[in-house]
């Protein structure tokens, strides 16, 4: 074994992507991810050297641009960029789950404007459904569109928007009552709404107004944001897919895979963790010895390999069962609730292993003990995920009485 969580099957294609891959995380994204984060500045030239890879376009068909990869080769890429700075692996993460929503949803001409310029990364996309008022009840969402002759009128307020000021292209989940009678399941009279924009802050376009960034504890660099619509009017052919009405199910996709890519980040996170925590541990010395020799760091290091090991699997797993067209929400529901919990213990016993330097800005782990926290609360809480487990392992498991 030369490191930890290696992938099995892998052909020709996806292993020499994946070192490609790792080589810019170890020589462009790890030297400075320490001190953008403490700044909280926005990773441009990082972002300029993905586009050059081709990585905004990953898993977009080859017919408009991309590389037509699989989920299972993005995953393994996000868990190599987290492993540098988990902020980049946001920035992509949005931006593929609305080509994702494109690609899959999408009309015609929705796919023939967008996925080509986003698989350049000239367009780049972000995606909302959450609003100040609500968290994971999505069905509680006020944000309303109002057909109003060729356009839909945009009223509300939207939160937690990643790259909601670097983006050009936001799919926004609104109700829409147009066609859908009053009583309608509030899942069943939902839109999203493809709405461009410029970027930046303020207002940019009539109507649209993107806030300053939000402070956060973690997560630096990448732009979080509200999203404010009063009387944003777009074309209606801006509606996904062209019908109202299937908002819901076309954001529960998008997520079910953005929870793959979680996982994936909670993979990459924790592998640097342990990189650190072990690395420290042979430089040490405590009692005349490095304190890798002690047993009570080796328990500690062999429980942080063997999360990272498991995590790993559940979520290669996952996005192995996206790939082969089978429903994966119990799998993926799985995958982000273990990667996300072990990711947060892996760095914690790393920040440990540190002692009192863990404490210190100097060191690299006080950053990602800072970062692990976001992954608890991302794409749906841990409460949320042990739901969608439950549910399914019920439906799977249905007593016959």
């Amino acid at each position: 074994m030369t490191r930890l969580a290696q992938t099995a099957g892998l052909n020709d294609i996806q292993r020499e992507i994946l070192s490609t891959v790792r080589d810019f995380v170890d020589k462009e994204i790890i030297p400075v991810a320490t001190q953008l984060e403490h700044r909280d500045e926005y990773p441009t030239e990082i972002v300029e050297g993905l586009k050059e890879l081709g990585l905004f376009g990953l898993m977009i068909p080859e017919e408009y641009g991309g590389l037509g990869e699989s989920l299972l080769t993005y995953a393994l890429c996000v868990e190599e960029i987290a492993r540098g700075w988990m902020s980049v692996s946001g920035i992509i993460n949005t931006h593929f789950i609305v080509a994702y929503m494109l690609k899959q949803h999408g009309t015609q001409e929705q796919k023939d404007t967008f996925l080509p310029r986003m698989a350049l990364g000239e367009v780049r996309g972000a995606f909302s459904m959450s609003e100040p008022a609500l968290g994971s009840d999505v069905s509680a969402i006020t944000s309303k569109g109002v057909k109003d002759g060729d356009e839909y009128v945009l009223n509300g307020q939207k939160m937690w928007l990643t790259n909601g000021g670097t983006s050009t292209l936001v799919a926004v989940l609104c109700r829409s009552d147009e066609g859908h009678p009053e009583g309608t399941a509030p899942h069943k009279s939902m839109t999203t709404f493809l709405i461009e924009k410029e970027a930046g802050f303020g207002e940019v376009r009539p109507g649209l107004t993107i806030p300053g960034k939000i402070d956060k504890m973690g997560y630096k660099g990448v732009d979080t944001t509200e999203l404010i619509m009063d009387d944003l009017r777009i074309p209606a052919n801006r509606v996904l897919g062209g019908t109202t009405g299937r908002g819901f199910y076309q954001m529960m996709d998008g997520v079910e895979v953005g929870r793959v890519n979680v996982a994936a980040r909670g993979c990459g996170v924790a592998q640097r963790a342990f990189e650190l925590g072990v690395s420290y541990a042979q430089q040490r010395h405590t009692f005349g010895k490095p304190i890798a020799q002690h047993q009570a760091i080796q328990f500690k290091l062999a429980e942080m390999a063997t999360k990272v090991e498991a995590a790993h699997a559940m979520m290669v797993n996952a996005a192995r069962k996206k790939d082969s067209g089978e429903r994966n929400d119990l799998e993926a529901g799985m995958a982000k609730y273990l990667a996300s919990e072990y990711c947060k213990e892996v760095v914690e016993d790393a920040f440990r292993i540190h002692g009192g330097y863990g404490f210190s800005k100097e060191y690299e782990i006080e950053r990602l003990y800072r970062e692990a926290p976001m992954l608890l609360i991302g794409e749906g809480t841990a409460e949320i995920q042990k739901m969608i487990i439950g549910r399914r392992l019920l439906e799977e498991y249905r007593f016959q009485g």
